[in-house]
């Protein structure tokens, strides 16, 4: 080795990861071609943006292209792009250290996978997918406006090395910028050194790329020799009359570098005031990061199809961090930075525009194709209801798609807020809804009884955020939302003649409850008759204004809440249990047990711990005993 070469090795990580990409992709490995014309692309996509402000960057050649030639000879298949290039730390940095786009992760997703080929996209690793037909690769790459040509190589098992090129790998290169991947054919990717194997994938998978692709060598090109063998002109300015749903499809394919589906497709031209393409897609998987704090908007920003930025926050609202896809501006300046699109009103226009489209695409979705959307929402739901916390201007069209489980049917349906509306009774003014995280705990919820016996429906809101936007969406068409588990509620007050009034209920009962009270005096705020219950004992609520108990827990694990209000202790005068407690002496052993007893299963079925386990051990044991 010598000062202008170094020899580095893989980590176990990364090997492992490249043999896993090589092979789980396979049956399929046409894929690999489109991810390095996608590389390229994105390469010229990002020197056509960096020659705006740097003119001399392109002043050798300013016309993008891609060239993939084979040469049977020597059994190479090459592709050559006069993109922005690489310099000697950026081929280590991005063809060496896997582990800077998350192996670790990818390792352990990956086993659990029945099919990892779904997986290779999401995360960063298409390039390596050339190992299925190579055996061994070579990347030789000049970064625009520096004179140092370097050279990547490595097999894909032991390791690779990086040193300064010869003049005759520099000839490789279109001219003084760019990179050229040469990989040596392995004989299962024989058929990738016939021409019009080449071409047919090329027409497949990228016709939609924005820059000429020729199937020959660079000097053949100067030379006038050779045509692009794709159409080269952007999707997303065509009719959509003129693009196929497979064209739809690959282009989704190569902006995720996925191999799932778009569940919904929007493509469309805004005119009037503002002026923009978009073309825009809702994946059908749900990005493995879609809940890390970090993951950004992907979203692609171009000014008259001149990449921009493919990280611009402000683009889109962080609730729709999951879609994917290309906007092209009109009316935003060529020459504008980066930094100035962050504070530029025209920004957040487009975006007010784009989710207004997307909301109603999403609810004609839902009307349109049912299963769809339920798929839809089973994978995005929690982060679109994001956007009833912080975009308030969008919150009508949210709860439109919104969808939740409800006492309706049992909670196996979904149900939108507009059926939850149509199904109210003349005299119900709020919507009512229990929190938690588990449905089919909170589907045999005590205090569910007096709404299920009355038919008022209940539904079941079982997102972390659910908790969240609650705060600040308080009502939907005028109706408040009101939880089951705080406050008191008020049932049918046209009460029956015969049935005793329930506003003298806790008078009529006042020993019962103050004895109770003196026994948990420490543990709850007060005690009182139930209107909700119907067959269990006891429930505990919160106080009216105060913090419902499911956000209590959430903000104490998410949030190191330290409040710890006491809840309200509800007893149902009718259970045969409360009766006997009742007529039982209050300063015996036995009534004191019994009333913590009740207490402890009131927590428990709540999903909260009991506060001593030693203690209601012994309590059940006693009682078990006696029972026996």
């Amino acid at each position: 080795m010598t000062e202008d070469s170094d020899q580095m090795n893989f980590s176990a990580d990364v090997s492992r990861l490249l043999n896993i990409v090589a092979n789980a992709l396979y049956t399929n490995h046409d894929v690999f071609l489109r991810e390095l014309i996608s590389n390229s692309a994105d390469a010229c996509d990002r020197l056509r943006y960096e020659a705006i402000q740097k003119p001399e960057l392109t002043a050798d050649e300013s016309t993008f292209r891609i060239h993939v030639y084979k040469d049977t000879d020597t059994r190479t298949l090459t592709v050559v792009d006069n993109g922005i290039g690489m310099g000697k730390t950026e081929l280590i940095d991005n063809l060496g250290t896997i582990a800077k786009s998350g192996t670790a992760a990818l390792m352990e997703k990956m086993k659990g996978e029945d099919d990892p080929l779904k997986l290779i996209g999401q995360f960063g690793v298409g390039f390596y997918a050339c190992y299925m037909i190579a055996d061994f690769v070579t990347v030789i790459s000049r970064k625009a406006g520096s004179k140092s040509v370097w050279v990547w190589e490595s097999d894909g098992a032991t390791g690779f090395n990086v040193r300064k090129a010869t003049k005759d790998e520099e000839a490789k290169l279109d001219g003084e910028r760019g990179t050229a991947i040469l990989m040596n054919i392995k004989d299962d990717g024989s058929d990738f050194l016939i021409d019009q194997k080449i071409k047919d994938t090329v027409e497949t998978y990228s016709d939609h790329i924005d820059f000429k692709i020729f199937n020959n060598p660079p000097e053949d090109t100067e030379k006038g020799e050779g045509q692009p063998i794709n159409k080269a002109s952007a999707i997303w300015t065509r009719s959509k009359q003129d693009v196929t749903p497979e064209q739809y499809e690959e282009f989704y394919r190569h902006i995720t570098h996925g191999m799932d589906e778009p569940l919904m497709t929007s493509h469309w031209r805004a005119e009037g005031k503002i002026e923009f393409n978009a073309l825009l897609y809702v994946p059908t998987m749900r990005p493995w990061d879609l809940y890390d704090p970090s993951r950004k908007n992907a979203v692609r920003l171009y000014v008259r199809r001149v990449f921009i930025s493919d990280s611009l926050d402000e683009l889109m609202y962080p609730w729709l961090r999951f879609v994917r896809g290309v906007i092209d501006s009109e009316d935003l300046p060529l020459n504008i930075s980066r930094e100035s699109l962050q504070y530029n009103p025209i920004i957040t226009k487009i975006r007010s525009s784009v989710t207004r489209r997307i909301l109603n695409d999403l609810d004609k979705l839902s009307r349109d194709d049912k299963a769809a959307f339920a798929t839809f929402w089973g994978q995005f739901g929690p982060a679109v209801k994001e956007g009833l916390y912080d975009a308030a201007e969008h919150r009508e069209g949210i709860f439109k798609i919104c969808r939740f489980y409800s006492t309706h049917d049992d909670g196996t349906k979904f149900t939108s807020l507009e059926e939850y509306v149509e199904r109210m009774s003349e005299d119900q003014d709020e919507i009512y809804y229990l929190s938690g995280e588990n449905l089919d705990t909170l589907k045999s919820s005590p205090q569910l009884e007096g709404f299920k016996s009355r038919g008022i429906e209940v539904l079941f809101f079982t997102d972390t955020i659910d908790d969240f936007w609650l705060q600040n969406a308080t009502e939907y068409k005028g109706k408040a939302f009101k939880s089951v588990t705080r406050g008191d509620i008020e049932f049918d007050k046209k009460a029956s003649d015969n049935e005793e009034d329930k506003e003298d209920l806790d008078d009529v009962h006042e020993d019962l409850l103050e004895n109770i009270k003196q026994v948990l005096d420490k543990e709850v705020a007060y005690v009182r008759v139930s209107k909700r219950l119907t067959d269990s004992p006891v429930c505990l609520v919160a106080m009216e204004g105060g913090v419902d108990m499911h956000m209590e827990r959430v903000l104490k694990i998410h949030q190191k809440y330290a409040g710890d209000s006491k809840p309200v202790f509800e007893v149902n005068v009718n259970h045969p249990l409360i009766k006997k407690l009742e007529a039982a002496d209050p300063k015996s052993a036995d009534f004191k047990d019994i009333t913590k007893l009740l207490l402890d299963q009131a927590r428990i079925i709540q999903g909260e711990p009991v506060k001593n386990p030693a203690e209601f051990a012994r309590r059940m044991s006693t009682f078990l005993e006696k029972g026996f």
